[in-house]
């Protein structure tokens, strides 16, 4: 979205995954970050120096730069959860089929009950997403939809209206109860007014051990960063997230807000 002036510029929102399966007699399906994720990243618009944002210099742009898509990276990371499944069997799609295929995935609501195995919309030729969108990332990142759009979410107005910390309660309580049923949340993570972070992830997983006592720990695909999970925390002692450093992000603390739960959030 609107970028993460510490993550990509452009509003894109926190996120999580871990998937149910409908059906009384379908169990859910764990998360995986190397099989579940899109292999390559969503790039910033501005460039960091320890987490401090600077435009970019002219030489260093790229039209073609796939840049604030945060969001759309982890709402189709949870869509492909939900409603897809794969057959490395297979032979491969062409782009048209392929392209074809992704759209059935991407257009179905996020917050929709998920497929059971036998009615998912199946990719053959790759293991996972991730390897699918490892050999084939131009039709992937041409088919799961533009990043502009998350600039005028109408949900985006709580980081104004919407800061204090009984609202993060019931955010972390929210996101709880979600990873209790084995799905997954997505959260918009800012650090508004002061834009450091405008940026999405997906929360996957609650770790069962942190080093910090009291502390709660949050394992989360983030798609500025593809290589391996980052960390969410949650303090109870001060009611507030912090967020993992990084070469794009300070570190610290940030508001949190799901997105993709319901409609018009």
């Amino acid at each position: 979205m609107f970028g993460t002036w510490g993550k990509s510029v452009g509003f894109c929102w926190l996120s999580a995954v871990a998937v149910t399966l409908t059906g009384p007699s379908v169990i859910a399906s764990e998360f995986r970050f190397d099989h579940d994720t899109l292999a390559f990243a969503n790039q910033t618009v501005f460039e960091y120096h320890e987490g401090h944002p600077s435009l970019r210099r002219g030489s260093a742009v790229r039209r073609d730069a796939y840049k604030r898509h945060c969001f759309v990276l982890c709402r189709t990371a949870k869509q492909f959860k939900k409603f897809a499944r794969f057959d490395p069997r297979g032979a491969p799609l062409d782009d048209t089929s392929l392209a074809t295929r992704i759209h059935s995935v991407t257009h179905r609501q996020p917050w929709a009950e998920p497929f059971p195995e036998d009615q998912r919309i199946v990719f053959p030729g790759y293991k996972d997403l991730r390897e699918m969108s490892k050999a084939r990332w131009e039709v992937v990142q041409l088919n799961i939809g533009h990043g502009w759009p998350s600039y005028f979410r109408i949900s985006n107005a709580r980081m104004v209206f919407q800061q204090s910390a009984g609202y993060q309660e019931a955010t972390h309580a929210r996101l709880n109860a979600a990873l209790a049923r084995g799905e997954s949340f997505i959260g918009f993570l800012t650090t508004y007014p002061r834009f450091s972070m405008n940026h999405s992830v997906l929360v996957y997983k609650r770790k069962s051990f942190s080093p910090n006592p009291g502390v709660e720990t949050y394992s989360v695909y983030d798609p500025n960063h593809p290589e391996s999970p980052r960390e969410l925390t949650w303090s109870p002692h001060t009611r507030s997230f912090s967020y993992q450093k990084d070469w794009d992000f300070v570190g610290g603390y940030v508001r949190v807000y799901q997105v993709y739960g319901k409609w018009l959030q």
